[in-house]
């Protein structure tokens, strides 16, 4: 009998505070749009702006959609983090200077976990 095959988990998720957090960022600014930064002045964090204000390049992809908002990162920097989910989440302090939830007193935060061999074969398949 054949098992049945594991549904490809998410790349990217975020917790029930991350949530309402873009809930209220979305209220304020309207659509919004995440790039998880590789580091430079904001260090490597999640990076919350207006949709279409940051501009992609032919290097960044799409990992996937936290609510309803779309989460790029760039391919060479995906290549270090493929193994692992990404959870955003949301904790007390300022984020990044460019990142739109700094007004808010709170900073995205990027946890991550490792993919378990069976989900990391169902990415592949």
């Amino acid at each position: 009998m054949n098992e049945p095959a594991i549904k490809a988990p998410a790349r990217v998720i975020a917790t029930t505070a991350a949530l309402a957090l873009i809930k209220v960022l979305q209220h304020k600014y309207g659509a919004l749009m995440f790039h998880q930064s590789g580091g430079c002045c904001d260090g490597s964090a999640p990076m919350c702006y207006p949709n279409g204000e940051f501009l992609l390049g032919d290097n960044d992809q799409l990992l996937g959609f936290i609510g309803d908002v779309p989460f790029y990162m760039n391919k060479d920097q995906f290549d270090y983090w493929k193994h692992t989910q990404l959870i955003i989440d949301v904790v007390p302090g300022r984020g990044g200077m460019f990142s739109l939830e700094g007004s808010e007193g709170k900073r995205f935060l990027t946890r991550s976990r490792l993919f378990t061999d069976e989900e990391e074969e169902s990415l592949i398949s």
